[in-house]
């Protein structure tokens, strides 16, 4: 018997099937085992020495591998084809040799890059040894982020109260965002002006030119600065004649782009069919454990986290027989085409992610898969066949256009292009971030010397704009160009500074928020190496060479550790004035922006001689006067919106008018977050009426509209069809509601608050009364993702009232921030309620323990009395034996120090526990 060690239990099961009865195929769920979460999982001291816990959720799986290995002749371990993979195959032989589990086993690694009969049978044949320079440099990333995000964490929990971790690659791709928010704040628009003229030719047909050069001089974009300029060229433009000068057209060919490498594979997702990358992978994961066609379980595409973007020649070959029978002959090149990877320090060069079999197009799969897989191997399957496809071939045409006033001569220009064959564009065109079009319009036939006739002249202002913010698909692109991180990684780094509210995102783009300006403003002032991109690039090169054998992995962390302790020593002795004044400095264009006025920008508005400054509390960042306590003037971070210096006060948008009442309708910026208001506090009188903004909705979108709306809430929307009674719709503490009598129902989406109607306001109360009280998620019956393999109960995924959660009809387990229903599978399901039921036993046993710990403490107690008095007698009689057991005594007293100093570690590591796991930390 052969026993093989694969990831996923649904990998397991397709691949038994593959190898048959001498196999049994069983999964490790993941990585087995980690470094604790608590301080000295990694020593320096001790030459980076690492302390490994197995997870409570996997020791049942070890114990099976375990189990079944006793039995077996051979091990192959059949993890995934990267560095993780190789990791976790590592960690499954080291525990399987310390629990002497391999007396007389064969051990074999095996790879593949596609769950298919045919790669599965082919990696049996060839298998090999754990690669240790993989692993080794697993060691050094793991370690390097252990060490950076259980050191650096601290030092912001003490230095920025309200701040939460700090990670190797997460601070720099943090810093990205924020250096392109503070290019944004500092941009100083500059006005310029363009000149088009629209003119037709003999025949009539219309096109338009633009200025590029007066009097043999050139004009380029930003030379017209002023109107006056402009209205100058457009008087000579009004009455000149306009003849063609000269006309060039010239072939161009456009090629397609590679297939798609785990970067790019996110960049598109995003940009095409709105998905983060996050879920993306998640997606992409299930196709490639695969699904069941025809009654076989098949990987869908191969191996998606790989920088490589060449294909298997026999798929090359595929692909060109479905574009020959599918496009025809004619979009076949004459050479198959071939792609080397341009992504800096590209680590383990796999194959590109392409579909395992380019005969099964996505509309024969699309009956198998859910609409959301369904996309994504679309846009997977389109992207490999174009690859592999004919060129498109253009024509460009460039006409040269002469305007004669008197002696003086202007020149235009026209461009257009022309399409002559569409190749791969008749399948396939990348998507792009400024939705700007590539393709210039067909320009109607003309030759040198044609007269041409004026129809309008138009002179346009422009101001230039600020680069635009990142969207996911961006940032992802510009951290691979800059070689930060890797592509594998990406997602998770992504979705760690949105969980940790460090960014936000708004019309698809990342914002950086208040809280994450202020840790990039610290690690710039404290820890700038830390966060220089060309450092981070530098250190995921040595872990290539790691992986390359060309280094050792224990040197290139020495060489680390030696300068950033250093550097981390500093800053204890930093005092409160000199974080702050280096916070004031960095962040000053964004909480202290010039006034219209002119005036100070950090004159307090509240007292005469009041300087504004950031403040640090307990419970995060302010802005506050310097004249605290006699002025009490306090806001948030944020510089006030547009529209301050209007009546209202600093933070404050005035929306406009409340038809009914008179009163400015105002968003402003609280402790709790934004709210609209309506009217101003009088002095002695009652509250302005307010209403806190719904989550989700940024205060930049809300309109005068919206606002009158949110202050209309609460408001009636039905009436009970029992009681008549009026259902009312509102925002509580847990987010909308809708309410009869003592019933509230939460309504779910944030969004839906002002368009809630009475259908479902009546469907929400009568499912909430019938389902009665106690229970969780009344009448939502849920979505049924599968069966637990070990208790065979369907697990479920529903709506609760404070979320989306998962059950197996006796645990619940809520959905952690950031994670959807519906993006929820059977596997991640299975973790959470796996977890929550640790946790419950957990509990139970600590308080067991406890009341045994307190029993033992009271036994130990007695008998320590009653030896008080013989030791007393020892002493009299023998007082070198008095001295000896005092220095018995402080001997015993030092490892209890060091036991209460290491619960504290443990205390303060348990906060970082996400801060040193993984590069997203």
């Amino acid at each position: 018997m052969k026993v093989v060690v694969v990831e996923s239990p649904a990998k397991a099961k397709t691949i038994n099937k593959y190898l048959g009865r001498d196999y049994e195929v069983l999964a490790s769920f993941g990585h087995i085992r980690d470094l604790p979460a608590k301080d000295g999982s990694v020593d320096p001291e001790a030459d980076f020495s690492m302390i490994w816990e197995i997870d409570s959720r996997s020791t049942k799986h070890v114990a099976e591998i375990a189990r079944a290995v006793k039995g077996a002749d051979t091990l192959i371990l059949a993890t995934d084809p990267d560095r993780e993979g190789e990791a976790i195959s590592w960690h499954v032989l080291d525990t399987l040799q310390k629990k002497r589990a391999l007396k007389d086993v064969k051990v074999e690694r095996v790879t593949f890059n596609a769950i298919t009969k045919e790669s599965v049978q082919k990696a049996m044949a060839q298998p090999r040894q754990i690669d240790q320079a993989l692993v080794d440099a697993y060691l050094a990333r793991r370690a390097l982020d252990y060490l950076v995000g259980f050191t650096l964490s601290p030092v912001l929990w003490r230095k920025l109260p309200g701040s939460r971790s700090a990670g190797r690659v997460q601070s720099v791709a943090l810093r990205l965002v924020c250096d392109r928010e503070r290019e944004i704040e500092t941009f100083v628009p500059r006005e310029y002006w363009s000149l088009v003229a629209t003119l037709a030719t003999q025949d009539g047909a219309q096109f338009e030119a633009r200025l590029v050069g007066a009097d043999g001089k050139k004009i380029t974009r930003l030379d017209i600065g002023t109107g006056e300029e402009a209205e100058a060229f457009k008087r000579d433009l009004d009455i000149a004649s306009f003849n063609v000068a000269k006309v060039e057209a010239k072939p161009a060919k456009r090629h397609p782009q590679p297939p798609f490498t785990t970067s790019t594979l996110q960049q598109e997702a995003s940009r095409k069919l709105g998905m983060a990358p996050a879920q993306t992978m998640r997606i992409a994961q299930r196709l490639y454990e695969g699904t069941e066609i025809g009654g076989e379980t098949v990987g869908l595409i191969t191996y998606m986290r790989t920088d490589g973007v060449d294909m298997d020649p026999s798929a090359v070959q595929g692909a060109r027989r479905v574009i020959g029978r599918e496009y025809g002959e004619a979009y076949v090149p004459g050479v198959p085409r071939k792609y080397a990877t341009k992504a800096k320090n590209a680590q383990e060069a796999h194959e590109a992610v392409r579909p395992t079999d380019l005969a099964r197009l996505p509309g024969q799969v699309a009956r198998y898969l859910d609409a959301e897989q369904t996309r994504l191997y679309e846009l997977i399957w389109k992207r490999t066949i174009a690859s592999q496809m004919e060129s498109a071939e253009l024509e460009r045409t460039t006409v040269d256009i002469a305007a004669k006033v008197g002696p003086r001569v202007l020149d235009l220009r026209a461009t257009g292009q022309v399409v002559k064959f569409d190749g791969f564009l008749t399948l396939y065109q990348e998507g792009r971030d400024d939705e700007e079009d590539e393709d210039a319009k067909r320009l109607p036939p003309m030759s040198a010397d044609d007269p041409l006739s004026r129809k309008r002249i138009a002179a346009n202002q422009h101001f230039t704009e600020p680069p635009p913010r990142y969207s996911e698909a961006s940032l992802v692109k510009r951290m691979e160009e800059l070689g930060i991180g890797r592509p594998s990684t990406y997602a998770s780094v992504l979705q760690v500074l949105k969980d940790r509210e460090y960014v936000a995102i708004e019309k698809k783009r990342l914002v950086a928020q208040d809280k994450g300006r202020i840790v990039t403003a610290f690690l710039e002032a404290f820890f700038k190496r830390y966060v220089e991109y060309d450092f981070t690039a530098d250190l995921e090169a040595q872990l290539d060479r790691i992986s390359n054998h060309e280094i050792d992995w224990k040197q290139v962390l020495r060489d680390f550790w030696q300068d950033f302790s250093a550097a981390v020593g500093e800053t204890k002795d930093l005092r409160t004035t000199q974080v702050l004044d280096a916070l004031n400095d960095y962040l000053g264009p964004h909480i202290f922006p010039p006034r219209e006025d002119g005036g100070n920008p950090r004159a307090c508005p509240s007292c005469a001689d009041g300087i504004l400054s950031l403040k640090i509390g307990r419970y995060g960042s302010f802005i506050g006067c310097s004249n605290y306590p006699e002025c009490r003037y306090t806001r948030q971070l944020s510089a006030p919106a547009d529209g301050d210096g209007e009546g209202g006060q600093p933070g404050t948008r005035i929306l406009g008018t409340d038809p009914q009442s008179g009163l400015e309708v105002s968003v402003r910026d609280g402790r709790f977050g934004p709210f609209v208001q309506l009217g101003e506090q009088q002095e002695g009188g009652e509250k302005p009426k307010r209403s806190s903004i719904p989550k989700g909705t940024s205060p930049g979108d809300v309109d005068l509209e919206m606002a009158l709306g949110l202050l209309s809430l609460p408001r009636e929307v039905a009436k009970h069809p029992e009681t008549g009674e009026p259902i009312m719709a509102g925002i509580g503490r847990y987010g909308p509601y809708v309410q009869h009598k003592r019933t509230y129902a939460n309504i779910g989406r944030d969004d839906e608050i002002l368009s809630i109607g009475a259908n479902r306001a009546i469907d929400l109360i009568v499912t909430k009364e019938t389902q009665g009280p106690g229970r969780r998620g009344g009448g939502d019956p849920g979505r049924e993702l599968g069966k637990d393999p070990e208790s065979e109960k369907p697990i479920v995924v529903k709506s609760g009232r404070y979320g989306p959660y998962v059950t197996d009809g006796k645990t619940n387990a809520t959905l952690p921030k950031g994670l959807e229903a519906e993006g929820i599978d059977l596997e991640k399901a299975i973790e959470l309620i796996r977890a929550k039921q640790a946790s419950k036993g957990g509990a139970k046993g600590g308080k067991a323990a406890g009341k045994k710990t307190a029993s033992k403490a009271a036994t130990s107690k007695a008998s320590a009395s009653k030896a008080s008095a013989s030791k007393a007698s020892a002493a009299k009689e023998k007082k070198p034996a008095a001295k000896k057991s005092a220095a018995k005594s402080k001997a015993a007293s030092k490892p209890a120090a060091s036991k209460t100093t290491k619960a504290k570690a443990t205390k303060t590591g348990s906060n970082s526990a996400e801060a040193g796991s993984g590069e997203g930390a």
